[in-house]
């Protein structure tokens, strides 16, 4: 099971877009996926359409003790989701005097090894809060979402610094990635800054990046995944595109096989599953248990996507 949180210290960053976007595209891929909203701002579970009362809130995990597995419900786009609500943010305060309280979401999460094949956490925008620690801590892998815009790769270099230090308070080496979004090819500015995070972070960037499109605010009004809205326009492509690279970066059950690099500065766009290529089912509005066991694990659900030519940014 993968478990990436999806990280940053401040807002405006396209975080929530695409823990919403790159969740459709796995679960598209027949990926089984979960995504946990993290933020007391519910900015995910808002942009997927779900409104929720405080009982069935992450927050009652946090506050309650409720079972993780007791608050998942269908989403639209194939996946599964833990909505939040503004009580999470209470937490903050209880942690205070809680022993431990980085620990909880590490512990709720052991039994969901055999149910999902990817568990996204979209944090919130704050690098420093316990939420986000609980997160770091679950996490195999933290994807910190820069926006190609003023003053982010200073803030990116001092969450990084945070990040690392917590990762390795755990004991271990830190797995810490970076997703360029927001982007626009013909701003010189947008492209230099492209540049500068492709230099300073190497092969931890992803060569995909999220291009700016419209498409993608107005899926998040119409409470729904991009691939559903408008599956041909540029942030489908984009996702599905970060979705086949993360999918490509799983571990292999052979030791001698290297991970993929990275950063090489290319966008690789490739051609979204047909309709008839993803069985998607947006009818359901409550989980059922039997839901996650049926959703069929692929070797490779990639393998049978025609790539588009990459292009240079």
């Amino acid at each position: 099971m993968q478990t990436w949180a999806l990280a940053n210290q401040k807002g405006g960053t396209g975080k929530t877009t695409t823990a919403i976007n790159l969740s459709a595209s796995l679960a598209a891929a027949g990926q089984r996926v979960l995504l946990l909203d993290m933020d007391p701002q519910a900015h995910a579970t808002l942009g997927l359409g779900c409104h929720v009362e405080e009982e069935h809130s992450i927050a009652r995990t946090f506050l309650d003790d409720v079972p993780l597995a007791q608050l998942v419900r269908a989403a639209p786009g194939g996946f599964h989701l833990v909505p939040s609500t503004l009580g999470l943010a209470d937490f903050e305060q209880v942690a205070e005097r809680t022993i431990g309280p980085e620990r909880l979401l590490e512990r709720e999460l052991e039994g969901f090894c055999d149910r999902y094949d990817w568990v996204l956490f979209d944090c919130p925008p704050r690098a420093d809060g316990v939420l986000t620690l609980n997160a770091i801590r679950a996490a195999t892998t933290t994807l910190m979402v820069v926006e190609t815009g003023s003053f982010a790769l200073q803030g990116a270099l001092r969450a990084r610094g945070l990040f690392e230090e917590k990762i390795r308070d755990l004991g271990r080496c830190p797995s810490i990635r970076f997703l360029a979004t927001l982007f626009e090819r013909s701003d010189p500015f947008s492209r230099e800054l492209l540049v500068a995070m492709q230099a300073r972070f190497g092969q931890a960037m992803t060569d995909t990046v999220i291009r700016t499109d419209s498409c993608l605010r107005r899926a998040c009004a119409y409470g729904a995944p991009v691939r559903i809205s408008d599956p041909a326009s540029k942030g489908a492509l984009d996702y599905d595109a970060l979705a086949r690279e993360l999918f490509q970066l799983q571990p292999l059950p052979s030791a001698d096989v290297e991970e993929p690099a990275y950063g090489s500065g290319v966008v690789r766009p490739f051609a979204p599953p047909r309709a008839d290529s993803a069985s998607l089912d947006f009818s359901e509005t409550d989980p059922k248990p039997e839901r996650v066991e049926v959703i069929t694990r692929a070797e490779d659900p990639f393998s049978s996507l025609e790539a588009q030519s990459p292009f240079s940014v």
